[in-house]
């Protein structure tokens, strides 16, 4: 189990996340919200992510099917998590909030087709 810090560009926002296997099965998203934010994620049980400090300072955006919750810094706009839409049990986390991690020195990362889901969600 790897245990990292996190945070947002100010710092106002501040987590802890528990990684069972370290950086594992890092993915980048296609949908229209991840394209522009061009964010590299991991994902984590959602008991396995605690915003340690500035929770009140996390801002929630939601579209769509309003599953996903996607929360970023009021102050500084840094996306540091979000509840998944596909796995409404995980965060998929901004690895590049994590202390020691370069994403630019991460290679390989497959894209999920996030475009694919559905705009709205079929009964």
């Amino acid at each position: 189990m790897e245990i990292k810090t996190g945070s947002c560009h100010c710092g106002k926002v501040i987590f802890q996340v528990e990684l069972e296997n370290g950086l594992e099965e890092l993915r980048r998203c296609n949908c229209s919200l991840c394209r522009r934010k061009g964010a590299i994620v991991a994902s984590v049980p959602l008991d396995k992510l605690t915003v340690t400090k500035g929770a009140d300072n996390l801002s929630l955006y939601q579209w769509n099917t309003n599953t996903a919750k996607h929360y970023f810094c009021k102050t500084c706009g840094i996306y540091t998590h979000h509840q998944r839409r596909s796995n409404p049990a995980l965060y998929g986390v901004n690895v590049a909030c994590l202390e020691g991690v370069n994403p630019f020195d991460l290679k390989d990362i497959a894209t999920a087709n996030g475009a694919g889901q559905s705009l709205v969600e079929k009964n």
